[in-house]
C-alpha cells in the first residue's frame, strides 16, 4: 500500500510536530509514508468563505498529487471532509453550471482513499491498540467536521481507551461545536469567544490535564481561550498521543 500524508496548511505551518506524530506513529505500525513536497492547500478556506470556482484549481492540484497513492491519511476532520464530502459538490456544481464532467471527473478517484488519521487506523488498518504510552488524564472533544461530516463515531474514543496510562474523562458538551468554524470566529468573534468559553469550562470540569482533539484548527481556537482563561489545561492533537510510547514519550 502506497500511502501519503496530507499534512494540511494549518499543520505545515503552525503544528509540524502533529505530522512528525502520524509519520512516526504509523511507520511503527509498519506502514510505509510519503510525504510528496508539491502539496498545497485543499481549497478549503476559499471554499467556505464563497470562493468556489478559486477553490477548483487547488482541488485540481490536490487530485494530481495525490492520485496515485492508494490511501490519503489526514490529521484533519475539516480537511478530509473536504475532499470527501465538498469534492463531489464542487464537481456536481461544475456539471450544473455547464461546464461538463470535467472537474467531477477529475476529483473522484482521490475521493474514496482519503482518509482521516483514526479512520485509516480503525477501518483499514483494523487496530485499535497501537502500543501508545500517555500518563495524562484527559477528555476528548470530538470536532465538528469528524462528528458530522466524517462520522467518526467512537473510532478516536476507542483508540484513546488502548493508550497504556490514559485516563479518558467525559466531556459534558462533547458533541457541541467549540466556536471556530474557521472565518466564522472572525466574522461572529464574539459568538465565537462565548462558545469557546463554555468548551473550556466544560473541560475544565472534567478535571483532566489534557483536551485532546483530531483537528489542530480547533485546539488552536480552545487553546487560546485555555490561555486567557488561565486554565492550566493543554490542547493536544490525538495523533500526538497516539505516537507517544514508555520510550518516546510525547
Amino acid at each position: 500500500m502506497r500511502v501519503a500524508l496530507f499534512l494540511t496548511c494549518v499543520n505545515d505551518t503552525l503544528y509540524p510536530d502533529t505530522g512528525r506524530a502520524v509519520v512516526k506513529l504509523l511507520t511503527r505500525l509498519g506502514v510505509d509514508v510519503d510525504f510528496p513536497m508539491a502539496q498545497t492547500c485543499c481549497g478549503q478556506a476559499h471554499y467556505n468563505t464563497g470562493y468556489r470556482h478559486e477553490a477548483e484549481p487547488l482541488a485540481r492540484h490536490f487530485s494530481d498529487v495525490f492520485g496515485e497513492y492508494d490511501a490519503i491519511v489526514t490529521p484533519s476532520g475539516s480537511c478530509g471532509a473536504m475532499v470527501r464530502e465538498l469534492y463531489p459538490r464542487m464537481g456536481e456544481r461544475a456539471r450544473a453550471e455547464g461546464r461538463g464532467d470535467g472537474l467531477a471527473t477529475t476529483l473522484a478517484p482521490v475521493v474514496p482513499k482519503t482518509y482521516e488519521l483514526t479512520e485509516f487506523l480503525v477501518d483499514v488498518l483494523e487496530v485499535t491498540d497501537v502500543g501508545a504510552y500517555y500518563p495524562h488524564t484527559v477528555t476528548y472533544h470530538p470536532t465538528c467536521h469528524g462528528l458530522r461530516s466524517l462520522g467518526l463515531g467512537d473510532r478516536p474514543r476507542r483508540l484513546l481507551q488502548s493508550v497504556k496510562g490514559l485516563e479518558l474523562k467525559e466531556l459534558p458538551g462533547a458533541d457541541e461545536c467549540c466556536g471556530f468554524g474557521g472565518t466564522f470566529a472572525l466574522k461572529n468573534s464574539d459568538v465565537s469567544a462565548a462558545m469557546g468559553a463554555d468548551k473550556v469550562r466544560n473541560a475544565e470540569s472534567t478535571g483532566a490535564d489534557v483536551l485532546c482533539a483530531a483537528d489542530n484548527s480547533c485546539l488552536m481556537h480552545i487553546g487560546g481561550t485555555m490561555t486567557r482563561l488561565r486554565t492550566g489545561m493543554r490542547p493536544v492533537h490525538i495523533a500526538e498521543i497516539l505516537a507517544s510510547t514508555e520510550e518516546e514519550r510525547a
